[in-house]
């Protein structure tokens, strides 16, 4: 199984970092040739406009929306929960959505970047709070039928997946904690 984590804009090193710690190589993704090695991927925390823009600009937007229709695995973070929803309740034009998941999302939802903060998450079906780091996160404000819900703040839904998308709104390849990388690695198997 060869996982991938998009590396056009974002956090991708430090998924890339995470995977090594659990003894999983990941392979950076700029390209579709990447694209058809891996079997998984994962869509890091950056800019969602840049990366929607990015997606487009390396042609990787259709390619991709393929592959997950197909079921490949897909895990997004922070920017890549926005990318993978179905809508962006306060995006702009150019920021389409990959409609991975059946969610709707705002944007920044706990605001500015010196809004930023660390929450000890309870995730269900784990046994010890998470420690996840939240950077103007954006949070899910609906979700669809079929996504479960795996985690929130405050009554805000901020970790929830379907059988082939895992989405947080924190970045869990910032803590030493691969617990969350361990559940998307479970998705699909």
């Amino acid at each position: 199984m060869q996982v991938g984590v998009l590396a056009l804009q974002g956090a991708f090193e430090s998924h890339i970092k995470t995977f090594e710690t659990i003894g999983i190589e990941a392979l950076p993704v700029r390209s579709t040739q990447d694209l058809e090695r891996v079997h998984k991927i994962v869509i890091p925390g950056g800019e969602s406009t840049a990366i929607s823009m990015l997606l487009e600009a390396n042609d990787l937007r259709s390619p991709l929306i393929e592959r997950l229709s197909q079921g490949m695995p897909v895990f997004g973070t922070c920017a890549g929960m926005i990318i993978l929803s179905r809508s962006i309740i306060d995006g702009r034009d150019d920021q389409v959505p990959l409609n991975a998941i059946d969610i709707s999302v705002r944007r920044n939802a706990f605001g500015r970047q010196i809004d930023s903060f660390e929450s000890e998450l309870k995730v269900k079906g784990h046994k010890e709070p998470f420690p996840a780091i939240f950077i103007r996160a954006p949070i899910v404000e609906k979700v669809g039928p079929d996504v479960e819900i795996y985690a929130e703040v405050d009554g805000q839904i901020v970790l929830c997946g379907n059988d082939s998308t895992l989405v947080a709104s924190f970045h869990p390849e910032l803590s030493n904690d691969t617990r969350i990388h361990e559940m998307f690695l479970s998705i699909g198997n």
